[in-house]
């Protein structure tokens, strides 16, 4: 219950999803939270903030677009100057959306994916390094897409293989202060990101209206346990593993949560 005592951890995409998992989820172990997301995404973000201090934790929100440097530099600082520290970063802002063959995508599409995934994580590296205790933590969040390729989605996929190289060069970079650089590589995870219609179409295209239970159906059929997708409290504790003093000497590697979806043939 103390893993994370005396530390404090900065989120991206706190608002929800996975993102308000691995600030509960730190929490729960003793870290002091800077949750941050975007305006839009502030009643839910303040919903973190609730759930956080609810297991006797503290915590700073603030809104920043990780595509926004000035902004996420800002509100960085903000969170970090509160504490007087900043031990873990997180970096698990991203989007799975706008589903289409490649020669299909719009400029658009594949630019926003880009810009939110791929600079949105840099960005936030970049904002939070100068400030990270030696000895620190930087985590950030891949997909199984970071590790194979996806049908109708090869903007997310790019983006989430150029984190993977992101995080190995900041490993080589960040070492010599011993601050550990890692990636965490979800399968399907239980978040409106893969339980949505747009999902479910895409899982089921031999039905009209397809379901979640369809979808799930679809899901279990690609993984080697008997699940169709992961609890985002199972990628939340990959993340607390790789901030945690327990990975102290792993660094530079990809932690891969994905019930066996990528092992299987």
């Amino acid at each position: 219950m103390n893993r994370m005592q005396n530390t404090v951890a900065l989120v991206t995409g706190a608002a929800r999803g996975m993102g308000r998992a691995h600030c509960l989820r730190l929490a729960e172990e003793g870290a002091d939270v800077v949750a941050l997301d975007i305006a839009a995404a502030a009643t839910e973000l303040a919903a973190t903030r609730a759930a956080v201090e609810a297991v006797g934790r503290r915590c700073v929100t603030a809104t920043a677009d990780v595509r926004d440097q000035d902004a996420l530099d800002a509100a960085v600082a903000q969170g970090a100057g509160e504490f007087g520290r900043l031990d873990v970063i997180v970096a698990n802002a991203g989007i799975y959306a706008d589903l289409a063959p490649s020669w299909e995508l719009s400029d658009q599409a594949w630019q926003r994916t880009i810009d939110i995934n791929l600079t949105g994580a840099w960005h936030t590296v970049r904002a939070g390094a100068p400030l990270l205790a030696d000895g620190g933590s930087i985590v950030i969040v891949s997909s199984v897409n970071g590790l194979v390729g996806a049908a109708s989605a090869a903007h997310y996929a790019a983006s989430k293989h150029a984190v993977v190289g992101l995080a190995r060069t900041l490993a080589n970079e960040l070492g010599a202060r011993g601050v550990r650089v890692n990636t965490v590589h979800p399968g399907s995870v239980a978040t409106p990101m893969i339980l949505n219609d747009e999902i479910y179409a895409k899982l089921r295209p031999d039905l009209p209206n397809p379901t979640r239970q369809d979808a799930a159906e679809a899901l279990a059929q690609r993984t080697l346990l008997p699940v169709p997708w992961v609890e985002p409290v199972d990628v939340s504790n990959a993340v607390l593993f790789l901030a945690s003093d327990e990975s102290r000497f792993v660094t530079g590697t990809q932690l891969v949560v994905d019930a066996g979806l990528t092992q299987k043939v």
